[in-house]
């Protein structure tokens, strides 16, 4: 009800009973209007994201769980060791508080798979018709141990380089277009929404190999290159028949007309690493559940300065050009 977000015992009782409830934490318990937290030695990451996505439900996930491993995978994208997280909601009135609950348990229960916080947050409700049943903007803090030359950094990507993925692309934009039309019963697709931290927190840690790391949502892999690539003077190579992807992923996305390559992950991480130490990190990430699929797909040229080309499976080239418009509204 709107009397949920107006300020008086009923918010109050929601925060109490549902968000500390679940959120449990020293630095949250504290209920200050600010969470207050000791300063990091070395740098600090700081990100922000807001989560609109339609269904809030989806196969492998919910808004929820979307929220809270986006804001992570976005501080681990630039070598950040997550630290803690704020969440915002957004609520329409008559949202059942049942899903709500659903929403902030999954949020907590990933918060604590990662090791992290959710150490402050904000509620507001709006009238029914004014919000798509709800919002959620998640900001998060990381920390990045030594100096900044040790980070990755997209100035850093040279000739040679190459160019893994951490697992198969498309997943998650197609769980949810499945989600969207009612057709979970008749395809099988999961979404890939997991946070990276733990993944590639031991790589990370020792980044000499790492040049540089993409987080692929919306756009998918094909945008994320074609961003790092553009006025540079260097080019990208990508090999169609290295690129995984899930059967059914492929044959749905056949069937919608789509190209896996512009379909947001939630869970995958594309990595630029030096050409003498890429078979060690591909091996590090197979060992973990999150990157048995890991692998190379292309590498970094002095060719094509500013582009991405694709070396198709039947022995042709492309270019991969960045999306003009939004092939999937509403995914994340």
């Amino acid at each position: 009800m709107l009397s949920h977000g107006s300020g008086g015992s009923m918010m109050h009782n929601l925060i109490k009973d549902l968000f500390f409830n679940y959120f449990n934490n020293p630095l949250l318990n504290l209920a200050n209007d600010s969470a207050i937290f000791p300063s990091f030695k070395g740098l600090t990451a700081f990100t922000t994201d807001s989560f609109v996505v339609d269904p809030i439900f989806f196969p492998g996930g919910d808004i929820g769980k979307l929220a809270v491993c986006g804001t992570i995978n976005d501080l681990v994208a630039v070598g950040a060791q997550p630290y803690c997280l704020s969440a915002g909601f957004i609520i329409e009135e008559g949202f059942p508080l049942n899903d709500l609950e659903t929403i902030v348990s999954s949020m907590a229960t990933e918060a604590a798979k990662a090791g992290i916080f959710i150490v402050t947050g904000d509620t507001k409700v709006v009238e029914k018709g004014k919000c798509d049943k709800l919002f959620i903007n998640t900001s998060g803090i990381g920390v990045l141990p030594g100096d900044k030359t040790r980070q990755p950094n997209p100035e850093s990507i040279g000739a040679g380089d190459q160019i893994i993925i951490t697992g198969c692309i498309g997943d998650h934009g197609m769980a949810v277009m499945a989600a969207r039309n009612h057709l979970e019963g008749t395809i099988n697709i999961q979404s890939d929404c997991a946070p990276l931290n733990l993944l590639l927190h031991g790589i990370t840690e020792n980044p000499g190999g790492i040049k540089c790391m993409r987080d692929p949502t919306r756009g998918g892999v094909a945008s994320s290159l074609c961003e790092l690539v553009k006025d540079k003077e260097f080019g990208i190579t990508i090999h169609e028949d290295r690129i995984p992807v899930k059967p059914a992923v492929k044959g749905f996305c056949d069937m919608l007309g789509f190209d896996p390559l512009y379909v947001a992950n939630e869970g995958k991480m594309l990595i630029f690493a030096n050409k003498e130490k890429s078979e060690d990190i591909v091996a590090r990430l197979k060992s973990h559940p999150l990157g048995r699929e890991a692998c190379c797909i292309g590498e970094v040229n002095r060719e094509n300065h500013g582009k991405v080309v694709m070396k198709t499976a039947i022995g042709g080239t492309r270019v991969v050009g960045m999306l003009s418009g939004d092939q999937l509204p509403r995914i994340c």
